[in-house]
This record gives C-alpha cells, sequence and structure tokens, in this order.
C-alpha cells in the first residue's frame, strides 16, 4: 500500500527551524499497530494521521512510543499540509481528536490553534525529576505534564537533564516542561520527556495549554509571545480566553513524497 507523507517544519517560518511533523493523510483508519510503526519509522516527534470526512477532518498524533492524546505542532503541520499541499477550500478546519474538537483557522499562512486551557496547579516534584535536574525550580505545578517556574530566562537555557535519572520515571502522556520570564518575549520554555526517543522536544504546542494560562495571570495580560528555547527555536502567538487558548504560528512544508506499507 502506497500513502502520501509530508514532513512540515511547525511553529517556524523558517526549514530547519521549529518542530517537525510528519503528515500521513488516510482514506480509512488503518490498524494502531502499523500507525505506531509508520511513527516509528519516521523518527519524528510526532507523526499525526488524518481521515477527511469533508466538513471535518478525523485527526491523531503518534509519537514513536505511544498514541498522544494532544499535540499542538502536528496539528499545525496538518493543517498545513491541508491547506498548502491539498488545497482544503476552508480558512476554518474542524478536527476530531481525542481532546475533543479543535479548530484551526488560517489567515496570510498565520495558523491559529483553538486547544482547551490546562491550568496547572501546586504539586510536589517527584524525586526522580528533582535529582535529574542540574538546577532546582522555584515553583512545581501541575496539569498534564509537570511545569516548572525559574526566576530567569538564562537559567532556562542552562538547565541539563540526566537522563539516566530522569528516564526512570514514565509520565505517559505527559513530561515536563521548564519556564520563566522572556528577555525579549513574554515567557520562555523547555520541554522533556522521559523514557521517549526524542529527549526534548523543539516546540510543544501542547503544554503551552497550560504554559498560557498560567502566565497570562501572572503577567495580567491576555495576549502574549513565546518562544520555546530549544535548538531549533519555537515562535509561538499566544492568546488566554477563559477555558480555551490561541496558539498561533507559522509552517514551512520541508518534503512531500510517498511511504509504503505491505
Amino acid at each position: 500500500m502506497k500513502l502520501p507523507l509530508y514532513q512540515i517544519d511547525a511553529f517556524t517560518d523558517k526549514i530547519f527551524g521549529g518542530n517537525p511533523a510528519c503528515v500521513v493523510p488516510l482514506k480509512n483508519w488503518l490498524p494502531d499497530e502499523i500507525l505506531l510503526k509508520i511513527a516509528k519509522e519516521n523518527a519524528v516527534a510526532e507523526t499525526a494521521f488524518f481521515v477527511n470526512k469533508g466538513d471535518r477532518i478525523h485527526l491523531r498524533w503518534f509519537t514513536p512510543e505511544i498514541e498522544m492524546d494532544l499535540c499542538g505542532h502536528a496539528t499545525l503541520a496538518t493543517a498545513h499540509s491541508l491547506k498548502s499541499i491539498l488545497k482544503y477550500p476552508n480558512d476554518k478546519i474542524i478536527f476530531e481528536t481525542l481532546s475533543g474538537e479543535l479548530i484551526v483557522s488560517v489567515k496570510n499562512d498565520l495558523y491559529s490553534l483553538d486547544f482547551p486551557s490546562r491550568m496547572p496547579v501546586l504539586a510536589e516534584l517527584p524525586k526522580i525529576i528533582q535529582k535529574s535536574l542540574n538546577l532546582q525550580p522555584k515553583e512545581i505545578l501541575k496539569s498534564r505534564d509537570y511545569v516548572l517556574v525559574y526566576d530567569t530566562e538564562e537559567e532556562i537555557r542552562n538547565i541539563k537533564i540526566d537522563r539516566q535519572i530522569f528516564d526512570q520515571i514514565n509520565l505517559d502522556p505527559g513530561g515536563v516542561v521548564v519556564t520563566a520570564k522572556g528577555q525579549n518575549c513574554d515567557f520562555v520554555s523547555r520541554y522533556f520527556t522521559p523514557q521517549s526517543t526524542i529527549l526534548e522536544d523543539p516546540v510543544t504546542g501542547s503544554s503551552h495549554c497550560s504554559l498560557i494560562p498560567f502566565w497570562s495571570s501572572r503577567l495580567k495580560k491576555e495576549k502574549l509571545n513565546a518562544l520555546q528555547i530549544s535548538d531549533r527555536v519555537g515562535i509561538l502567538e499566544c492568546e488566554n480566553k477563559k477555558d480555551r487558548v490561541i496558539i498561533s504560528g507559522n509552517a514551512k512544508t520541508y518534503s512531500v513524497g510517498n511511504l509504503w506499507i505491505e
């Protein structure tokens, strides 16, 4: 069986920036074990699979290890594939997902993702995570992910993870996001996932479901600019809207091709 395969760099306006995601359109769903094998073979943080139902798109996300409940950059990549490659006619794309109905609006090559808000609450940090960090956080919160708050952007840049210790914990499907006020933006972050093929995710849209309401409350602003300061760097325009967040960014097509499965 021959399937289309698109690789998209999301939350960036430059090739080799942002977070790469693979997108695979399907006519009908394949067995989950095949989807997982494709995601593992693609060897990027997320592979998005979708079935076009006309007025809405059924969308699922797989890492090389598991199916995810929510993924921002792969949703953006899917919307970009639909608009720029497959010429989807509507500027509002409705996705059916494990996290409910998600809407992506497109205007002037900017993709705005309407995602659920996940305000983190105070929590205790597991000893394994604490021991794996070279710098300890000022505050510890949790929603799906642990949200570790630091004083400065420089601390975020200098954080190192001892993977031998970090991989002793399983946070499926969550991870650890570290964050601080930004020097040239409202806030910065980095994102780490234990026991995963890719330790540090370059840009994590879903973590901003927690970062946006947290920093909106802390900075008393509804609209914020964010940077995920991985090596590839991600640029995110953010808006807090009560029980929803808007995460906006650009995308660039890296490759268009095909894959074959038996």
